[in-house]
């Protein structure tokens, strides 16, 4: 079976318009990473308590991330990439 697209390709989900693709850097703790966003800013975002036990977040981890409207240099995480779905994403050159 074939999802039509080039061999082993998944439709990823993509960020909507208040999103950007980052990359964890540091873990602070206390429930926040500091990434670094495609769109040149370095942000401290919050792993929100519904992924905090599901899924781990860990340095170099590709990750969704969507910036505050009151405060740009912070922001919250909304997905997590796995591995593979990262490499993609850098394959089609979404993110570096």
């Amino acid at each position: 079976m074939s999802d039509g697209g080039p061999e082993g390709r998944k439709n990823l989900r993509m960020p909507d318009d208040d999103q950007v693709f980052a990359e964890v850097t540091n873990m602070l703790g206390a429930n926040r990473v500091k990434v670094r966003c495609v769109d040149g800013k370095e942000r401290t975002a919050r792993i929100p308590g519904r992924m905090q036990k599901r899924e781990w977040i860990r340095e170099d981890d590709v990750v969704l991330v969507e910036p505050w409207d009151w405060q740009d240099e912070k922001g919250d995480i909304v997905h997590r990439y796995e591995k593979a779905d990262a490499d993609q994403l850098r394959d089609e050159g979404h993110i570096q």
